[in-house]
């Protein structure tokens, strides 16, 4: 993920200090109707209010073809 582009300022609360987090395990996402391991889920999450911002896979290729 390209972090260059990651906001600045959490829209619910305007804090600035973010923070990155990540599901993994048995917290990934999974194509739906797919077989595949799936990808982890990231995050881009406010450290004052808790707020999630942003969320993304790890690896996007393995959902191409679900729709």
């Amino acid at each position: 993920m390209n972090y260059a582009n990651m906001t600045k300022e959490c829209p619910k609360c305007g804090g600035t200090d973010l923070g990155r987090g990540k599901h993994n395990g048995y917290g990934v996402m999974y194509p739906d109707g797919k077989m595949s391991l799936g990808s982890e889920v990231l995050y881009i999450i406010c450290t004052t209010c808790g707020y999630v911002i942003e969320s993304y896979v790890r690896k996007p290729e393995k959902f191409k073809g679900t729709l």
